[in-house]
């Protein structure tokens, strides 16, 4: 019995796994060749005194290679195709709703360093997908960077990267 058929339910409209596994496993055959590619041009081989400094990625790009040809085959070519939606509307919609604000989060620790970037990111990230209020948001935000602000700055006397504005330059760090 199909869960989704004979229920009543909608029936998934998407990307079949093995379609998803197949791209996935060409990925995987092309970032081998690259690293055969890059260790073959630094000497893959064995020199005088041992082997040279590519032998190893060498190696590791034909382990690489080999399962992702293996897991390619198995995709398009093995006796269970896994036919499945890999993923819908509605799943692809939530991993979206993390995926783009950890994206501009990345990009917003590049200007604003990572103590205003990730007290925006904590706050906003509470507010819309949360649901908290507002200011339990920002309070919450606050006082966790601040416990990190001091954790870092001040005892173990690590400094964190503060971007390129550096917008905490007027508490003297």
């Amino acid at each position: 019995m199909q869960p989704n058929q004979e229920s009543g339910a909608e029936v998934r409209s998407g990307v079949a796994t093995y379609v998803v596994e197949a791209i996935v496993a060409t990925s995987i055959v092309i970032l081998g060749a690259v690293v055969l590619q890059g260790s073959w041009a630094l000497g893959s081989g064995w020199t005088s005194d041992g082997p040279g400094p590519g032998y190893f990625p060498f190696y590791i790009g034909i382990i690489l290679c080999i399962s992702g040809v293996g897991t390619l085959y198995q995709a398009l070519f093995g006796k269970t195709r896994n036919t499945d939606v890999f993923v819908d509307g509605e799943q692809l919609k939530r991993v979206l709703s993390v995926l783009i604000p950890a994206i501009v989060y990345v990009l917003a620790v590049q200007f604003l360093g990572l103590y205003v970037a990730s007290a925006v990111y904590i706050a906003l990230f509470m507010i819309v997908l949360g649901k908290f209020s507002p200011i339990k948001s920002v309070i919450t935000s606050l006082l966790v960077i601040a416990l990190f602000f001091f954790m870092f700055e001040v005892w173990f006397k690590v400094p964190l990267f503060k971007g390129r504005f550096e917008p905490l330059s007027f508490l003297g760090y």
